[in-house]
């Protein structure tokens, strides 16, 4: 038997008027349930075509958008990790979008993301109210799986975002603060003249900035406390020439 033309099957108006009206409570309960979150997609600079990936990527946009945060006890993933290279935090989540407001976001916004139909794998999510910047890992675009014959959300499954010296660009004070206080590309503080070129030496080497300084970023990093401990005078000495230390 077939399924009922109202509903399931046919191009009928009142099958196009119930997936109106569970895609007008599903955006419903994400804007009374969900939180803002900005929407940032990734622009690419240089693609690598043998590895399909682009160490260059910039970030310039920011668009706000509401997403329901689907595991209401918090984020997943494997939380804070003591590791040989000290605490890792891998925390994970998903974000629920609504398809309608993905449709008005990119025909009000055209050209900075990369697929116009869904949010696209790279891009990331910045979570106000936790300060957390993630990374989109993987899309989920059927589940659930055409209800009434339809698409009304998406699934995005994010992981904290690993900073390597992107350019950050959005506007948002504490998203930018990222990239001032955490890069260390140090061609981002090459010497310009007004004219935005760059003052090059004869070997055609270039000026670095005096507040260039790549500790700013490793800030949890043991250099300065091994350079004091090594000007002191009790330490043992356990090399080959004195294997008993003190004597």
């Amino acid at each position: 038997m077939a399924t009922n033309v109202y509903f399931q099957s046919g191009n009928t108006a009142g099958r196009s008027s119930e997936q109106s009206l569970v895609e007008d409570l599903v955006l419903e309960s994400i804007r009374i349930y969900g939180h803002d979150v900005f929407y940032i997609p990734r622009q690419i600079v240089n693609r690598d075509s043998l590895f399909d990936e682009d160490a260059l990527s910039e970030f310039k946009q920011a668009y706000p958008v509401e997403m329901y945060l689907e595991n209401v006890d918090g984020y997943e993933g494997e939380g804070d990790l003591f590791t040989r290279f000290g605490i890792e935090i891998r925390d994970s989540a998903t974000f629920v979008l609504s398809k309608r407001r993905w449709d008005d976001l990119v025909s009000t916004n055209p050209g900075p993301f990369q697929l116009d139909a869904r949010p696209a794998e790279g891009d990331l999510l910045y979570f106000e109210k936790t300060r957390s910047l993630f990374q989109i890992k993987l899309v989920e675009f059927q589940n659930p799986f055409y209800q009434l014959g339809k698409i009304y959300v998406f699934k995005l499954q994010v992981e904290l975002f690993d900073y390597s010296s992107e350019n950050i660009e959005t506007g948002i004070t504490d998203l930018d603060a990222i990239e001032t206080n955490q890069s260390v590309n140090v061609f981002e503080f090459q010497f310009q003249l007004e004219n935005g070129d760059l003052l090059k030496l004869e070997n055609s080497d270039t000026l670095i900035l005096e507040n260039f300084s790549s500790q700013r970023a490793l800030a949890n990093t043991d250099n300065s406390d091994f350079d004091t401990l090594n000007d002191l005078d009790n330490i043992l000495d356990f090399t080959e020439s004195n294997p008993f230390g003190e004597i």
